[in-house]
This record gives C-alpha cells, sequence and structure tokens, in this order.
C-alpha cells in the first residue's frame, strides 16, 4: 500500500498532524509533505483547517473510504499469500462467552477449520470473569469477551461490534409503544445475566452514565445463560437485556421484539485478549483470520 495514502489515512482518522506523526514514527514535516504529495496529485484539498482543529474536505471523505477498502484488500492477499506458504499445525485453546460461543463463533470456527485442517481447536465456554480466570491460570491460549473493565496484565484487541437492546416477547403490550423512558424502564421487573456476565457489567455501566445504579432496579431472575433468558421471556410478560447477535431468528420469526428506551443506547465491543507480552504464532493466525471474515 503506497505509503502516501497510509499518512493521509492516519491523518484523517486522528484528525491530527501530530497524532498520526507519532503514530507512523515520522515527524510531522514528513506528514505534511506527503499530505501536499498526494494532494498535487489528485488536484484536490484533503483537509480544511478550523481554527487549531482540521476537518476532511469533500475529497478527503471520499478518498478516506476508498484507502480503508485498499487497505483491507492489501491486508487479505498478505494473509491468504502467508496462510498458503504455510502449513499450521498445533493446538489451540479458545475461551469465550456464552453469547460469541452461542451465536458468532459457530460458523467462524467452521470456515477456520476448512482452511487450517491440521489444527486442533478447543473451545470453552463461560462468562467474562471465569474466562479471564483460566486465561491467567494458562489453561486457554485466547479469550474473547466483552466488558468495560480491562485488567493490566492482558491487552485486548477489538473484535466484534455489538449492541444490547431491550428484549420482551412480541405479544408483550408494550410492543404498542414507539418508546419506554429510564424512568419505566425502573419500574419494569428484569431478567439478566448472572454476577461476573459481562452483558451485566456493559449495562451497569450505560445505566451509571445516565446517574442510575443498576442494583436499585427490579430483578425478576438471573440466568446463566442467554437462552434461558429468551426461553423465559417468551412464556412471560417480562422484558431482558440480550445481544441483538442472539436474537436475530426470533426476530424473523416475529417471536420476541425489541422496545427502544429514548435517550438511552447500549454498544459494546467483544475483544480479544490475551497475556500482555505473549508471542504465539496460532493465536496471530487466528486473530488475522477472525478479524478478515468479521469484515
Amino acid at each position: 500500500m503506497d505509503f502516501k495514502l497510509k499518512v493521509f489515512k492516519k491523518v484523517a482518522e486522528k484528525l491530527s498532524f501530530t497524532k498520526a506523526a507519532n503514530e507512523l514514527f515520522i515527524t510531522q514535516p514528513a506528514v505534511t509533505k506527503h499530505i501536499k504529495a498526494i494532494e498535487k496529485e489528485l488536484n484536490n484539498k484533503l483537509f480544511n483547517r478550523k481554527g487549531n482543529r482540521i476537518e476532511l474536505t469533500d475529497a478527503g471523505k471520499i478518498l478516506l473510504k476508498y484507502a480503508k477498502n485498499i487497505e483491507q484488500i492489501y491486508s487479505q492477499i498478505n494473509f491468504e499469500l502467508s496462510a498458503l506458504n504455510q502449513q499450521q499445525k498445533g493446538s489451540l485453546r479458545i475461551g469465550s462467552s456464552s453469547t460469541m460461543t452461542q451465536y458468532i463463533l459457530p460458523q467462524l470456527m467452521a470456515n477456520f477449520k476448512s482452511k487450517f485442517k491440521d489444527l486442533s481447536v478447543t473451545v470453552i465456554n463461560g462468562n467474562t470473569e471465569q474466562i479471564e480466570n483460566t486465561l491467567k491460570n494458562n489453561e486457554i491460549d485466547l479469550g474473547i469477551v466483552e466488558g468495560q473493565s480491562k485488567r493490566s496484565e492482558f491487552n485486548y484487541l477489538e473484535f466484534v461490534k455489538d449492541e444490547i437492546v431491550l428484549v420482551l416477547s412480541s405479544s408483550n403490550k408494550l410492543t404498542k409503544k414507539e418508546f419506554i423512558t429510564l424512568a419505566e424502564l425502573q419500574k419494569l421487573p428484569l431478567i439478566i445475566r448472572e454476577n461476573g456476565s459481562g452483558t451485566l457489567e456493559v449495562i451497569a455501566y450505560y445505566l451509571k452514565q445516565k446517574g442510575l445504579n443498576f442494583n436499585n432496579f427490579l430483578i425478576e431472575m438471573q440466568f446463566g445463560n442467554t437462552e434461558g433468558i429468551k426461553n423465559y421471556i417468551l412464556n412471560s410478560d417480562k422484558p431482558a437485556f440480550l445481544s441483538i447477535h442472539s436474537i436475530l431468528n426470533e426476530l424473523k420469526r416475529n417471536e420476541l421484539s425489541i422496545i427502544d428506551i429514548k435517550d438511552f443506547e447500549i454498544y459494546r465491543h467483544f475483544n480479544f485478549i490475551l497475556p500482555a507480552g505473549q508471542q504465539n504464532q496460532i493465536v496471530d493466525l487466528f486473530i488475522k483470520f477472525a478479524s478478515h471474515y468479521n469484515n
């Protein structure tokens, strides 16, 4: 990939010549030189300066879109050729949270095994706290978890974006409402995941940003897995917070419905976690494969 384009992409993402220079390990004048060169080649101005800030021009926005595509293509080329030249053998132990294990990993793992047949792969399931402890004890090579808190002994890499939504049976009368308020939410008995769940941690974190303590909410019941929660709310009038990935089939069959909460949304990332400083060729291979697969 042309280095000038890399420089442009970094400046466009950071909207800062200084930050781009620091991350690319070059000087700020060098960044300026590359940007001027690419502007001359394309005969278009890519950035406008607004006081101490910069912003993309319309031409810059178009170039950024294609720069991301080009970077992805180059990355895919490198990965495919690298995989072609390597006869990977060995084992990989993955620990993943319930949502990831049940709804995202199966298809990904099937594709991974079809490409790397000689690799032995084991996937174990647990909540975020359990996976982190298992990784710390060297019982797995890689974890995939959700949650807001991060432990200093691990490196965290973003994997899949997710949204947590309020879900209830499609027969529930609340589905007729356009939305509910946070005040109304506090009056509803909720079905939630068990303590130690990354999903529960994320929900509590976002409510705290609104000045609300999740411990003061009405809790009908706690379950150790998402399928238990889904089956419960399908047979009751109680709502639950669930990952959008976990309810796609029920939404298609009109069994479950999402109810919006006014001025309140919950987004999170599933993260790869691995011990800080760890070097493991098979783990690196899987992370690269999974990242390409997700894109």
